[in-house]
């Protein structure tokens, strides 16, 4: 395994940030679907994409074509300039790819018909690759994206906190085994790639994916902001289906809903998340949210446009020792 060493200076700290992609999470699903394999925690969304794709007549050979196992074309996926954008948004720089860029990035691809017609007709061919984006996020990842969201927002916060604690020491700390901060340089157990490199002053993108699980991506090249996809904390719980019930002496205390949504808060959630999760109304789940955060149980966060709801000390007190209990 070799290392690929990115060196820090001031204002790359300074300019470290956090951003979404649906555009790069569609290309992290495809290569799911290619190499279901290498992503056995995904295998029961793949099975259930597949069937839908097909049936909805989602034609995304091209795609197929672009999403190897490793070293993906930049310009499929660019990061994102704005911390969360709309799929929109990512199309339109995506279909404003110069065509020397296009070249560039297929050409250590095995050929096919369709990569041979993306070059030859750049302009065509991008515009009918952003529309079988688009059906592939409609169909493939659109049911599912506001608790890929959550889990977004949820993984950012948490190291927002450990940023404030403890620098970018404690931030790369535990996001992934095959980082390692040191002297100002981030360290990354890469497959090909190794040497120095430098972010120049431009900071590095943290871009959280569920589908690249279990591996990370990084992307240092002259034309973007260096960027590093991973896998956030949470996605392991991505697809179960939890129907624990509250620990009784709280239940009795709070209200069975009540206890249910607080014993459901050990990472933060929204309320519609909260609302799937328990089978309670949304409007209920937000009345009852409010009850626990005016007697100091939960506490409230915003990020962007989501507020996303979590224990507080004396929340998390009396879940552990009722649940240690009762439980």
């Amino acid at each position: 395994m070799a290392v690929l060493e990115v060196e820090f200076t001031t204002a790359d700290v300074v300019r470290t940030r956090f951003a979404f992609s649906p555009l790069w999470e569609v290309v992290a699903a495809v290569r799911v679907l290619k190499y279901p394999g290498d992503h056995p925690l995904h295998a029961g969304w793949a099975a259930v994409a597949r069937d839908r794709l097909a049936a909805a007549g989602v034609t995304w050979g091209l795609l197929s074509d672009l999403v190897p196992a490793h070293r993906i074309p930049a310009f499929l996926a660019p990061p994102p300039t704005t911390p969360v954008p709309d799929l929109d948004l990512e199309l339109r720089a995506l279909q404003a790819t110069p065509p020397q860029s296009i070249r560039e990035g297929v050409a250590h691809l095995d050929p096919t018909p369709r990569l041979e017609a993306l070059c030859q007709d750049p302009e065509n061919q991008l515009a009918e690759l952003a529309a079988s984006i688009t059906d592939f996020f409609g169909v493939a990842l659109a049911p599912y994206w506001p608790r890929i969201m959550t889990i977004y927002e949820a993984d950012v916060l948490y190291r927002a906190r450990r940023l404030v604690d403890g620098g970018l020491t404690r931030l790369f700390d535990d996001l992934d085994a095959s980082l390692a901060w040191r002297d100002d340089t981030l360290r990354i157990a890469h497959r090909r790639s190794s040497g120095r490199r430098s972010l120049s002053g431009q900071g590095l993108l943290l871009v959280p994916s569920v589908f690249i699980w279990p591996q990370v991506f990084s992307l240092i090249v002259p034309a973007y902001q260096p960027a590093l996809r991973y896998p956030p904390r949470g996605v392991a719980a991505l697809w179960e289906h939890r129907t624990g019930d509250a620990p009784a002496a709280l239940a009795a205390v709070l209200g069975k809903g009540r206890a249910r949504l607080l014993a459901e808060l050990d990472a933060p959630a929204s309320t519609t998340d909260l609302a799937r999760r328990t089978g309670l109304s949304a409007g209920g789940v937000s009345q009852h949210l409010t009850a626990l955060r005016d007697a100091g149980l939960v506490d409230a966060h915003r990020t962007g446009r989501y507020v996303l709801y979590v224990r507080s000390r004396i929340g998390e007190a009396l879940v552990t020792e009722n649940g240690d209990r009762l439980g």
